[in-house]
């Protein structure tokens, strides 16, 4: 599961150096790999709540340790500012480097989405997917080993 608070951070992280190296002047292909972690940073975020709403079998049963109110002014917090810093991006590119910047940048945004859903989250997903088989083999193998065992005491004991 995406840490929510480190995605964040590494969004932040991603947005000051990108807003440093706009306002010095540096070149689009200069500030495309801070705009990529910045876009990838979000893109966790968002993961990150997603999965949070659909835990698995094993996260439900370790879940309660942040309070409901905790949790869910981080997420607002984390969804405002992102946006906020969004915007700014935005006006930073548009204003640096023409109107259709912004525009170009979200087109290939979305290709890098879609490249990451394909790659990345599904092998998350498959790496949740085994922890969760691996759960339910292992209180399998308990609950037939008591009962082998209780079986097995009542059979010597006749």
């Amino acid at each position: 599961m995406i840490d929510p608070i480190s995605a964040f951070t590494a969004a932040s992280a991603a947005f000051t150096l990108t807003k440093k190296l706009i306002g010095a002047g540096r070149e689009l292909h200069d500030v495309t790999t801070t705009l990529s972690s910045w876009y990838e940073a979000c893109a966790d975020v968002t993961k990150a709540e997603s999965q949070r709403k659909k835990p698995k079998l094993h996260e439900k049963m370790s879940q309660g340790s942040d309070s409901i109110e905790r949790e869910a002014l981080q997420i607002i917090t984390h969804k405002k500012a992102l946006l906020e810093r969004e915007k700014e991006i935005k006006f930073l590119l548009n204003y640096r480097y023409g109107p259709n910047t912004y525009k170009e940048m979200t087109d290939l945004r979305k290709q890098i989405r879609e490249e990451r859903e394909r790659t990345v989250y599904r092998a998350m997903e498959a790496k949740r997917e085994m922890q969760q088989n691996a759960v339910i083999c292992g209180l399998a193998t308990l609950i037939m080993g008591t009962l082998g065992g209780g079986v097995y005491l009542i059979v010597i004991a006749l």
